[in-house]
């Protein structure tokens, strides 16, 4: 029977620019392909193939997909395996903690003929200088939009019971965890609920909770205290022992998205745009931020400022979206550079020595 694929982000482009969680979800590997090369080098491909044969052979594995590319994955990890293999160019950089015993790098610019990019030298140094302005731009614009969404957060804060709130998250800790105290360290993962991509907000809320029994739809507003609880939860997790996945918002990244415990069988998220989702099956339950917190009337006494201020934040957004778009169209363009001067074969092979590899280790 095939394994299963669990798709994430471990990296996203936010309001604070581009935000690495990697390292998180490469610890307690033992073996670590870091893939270097240009744009258009395969990559991804290579990955993706890897991952899939595993997959076919019943290994369970997953999908670090890329933010800046819907189509492409920035890393694939076997975890029976204790194997990974990772993208390890900017802006996601990985520094080796063992170099040889764990990390080893594989470099795919063995596969190019550097004549013919040489050739292209000025064109690759204007696309990639156009790219790095297209990114800019985007962090900036989303920076703007966290801005706004903060003067919108500031009319629920001000209308919010905060004793309430915590007379709720103390009774979700209480009914989470008990009197459980497990005797081992709490394994802690961070990523992405989602991501801000070329297309806008993606997310894998249905993957990832599909095999959960019990999952929690928070609802509410900006400023509602959805993260502020979701940041409690998950320390008292660590206190319980128990092992947390923790999603940070991929437009905000000091802000909590969602949690998963597996070994409960509970997933908590945030179930507001843009990743809204409703109950759809047994076990799923509404949290409803708003009504249980906020002082009844807020949405009609503000509703003309919070119309004004929705409409300032999407046109923000949506400027952000076109500029990572235009980074993309920009990479697509480097991409087909490099693609013309590569030797696939070449990397076939490289691929081949890889799998060779996973296969020993699998072997012992």
């Amino acid at each position: 029977m095939a394994g299963k694929i669990r798709n994430y982000f471990a990296g996203g482009n936010t309001a604070k620019g581009f935000h690495n969680l990697y390292d998180s979800n490469l610890q307690g590997l033992n073996r670590l392909f870091i893939l270097k090369g240009g744009p258009g080098t395969g990559k991804s491909s290579l990955m993706k193939k890897v991952g899939e044969k595993w997959v076919e052979k019943g290994f369970n594995i997953e999908f670090l997909h890329c933010s800046s590319d819907n189509n492409s994955i920035d890393g694939v990890i076997i975890p029976a395996l204790k194997v990974g293999i990772v993208d390890g160019t900017a802006p996601h950089v990985i520094e080796p903690k063992a170099p040889g015993a764990v990390e080893e790098y594989i470099n795919l610019g063995e596969a190019w003929n550097a004549k013919a990019l040489a050739a292209q030298k000025a064109d690759i140094e204007t696309l990639t200088a156009k790219i790095s302005e297209s990114f800019a731009k985007a962090y900036d614009a989303f920076k703007e939009a966290l801005e706004i969404h903060d003067d919108w957060e500031k009319i629920y804060i001000n209308s919010m019971d905060f004793q309430k709130a915590d007379q709720l998250t103390d009774k979700l800790i209480e009914s989470f965890f008990g009197k459980m105290k497990l005797n081992k360290k709490s394994d802690v993962r961070h990523r992405f609920l989602g991501a801000a991509t070329p297309v806008g907000a993606v997310d894998f809320v249905p993957n990832l909770t599909e095999e959960i029994p019990k999952r929690y739809f928070i609802k509410g507003r900006p400023g509602s205290g959805k993260s502020t609880m979701l940041k409690k939860l998950a320390a008292a997790a660590e206190t319980h022992g128990v092992d947390v996945e923790i999603y940070h918002c991929g437009f905000d990244p000091n802000s909590l998205d969602m949690l998963i415990f597996r070994e409960l069988g509970i997933a908590i998220f945030d179930s507001t745009a843009p990743h809204e989702y409703f109950p759809s099956r047994d076990g799923d339950e509404i949290i409803d931020m708003y009504e249980i917190l906020i002082e009844q009337g807020t949405d009609e006494i503000f509703a003309e400022f919070i119309s004004n201020i929705s409409t300032k934040y999407k046109k923000k957004m949506e400027e952000a979206t076109s500029y990572l778009a235009k980074a993309k169209e920009l990479h697509d363009e480097l991409e087909a550079i490099y693609v013309a001067a590569m030797d696939f074969s070449v990397v076939t092979k490289i691929q081949n020595k890889i799998e060779e590899e996973i296969n020993e280790l699998a072997e012992v």
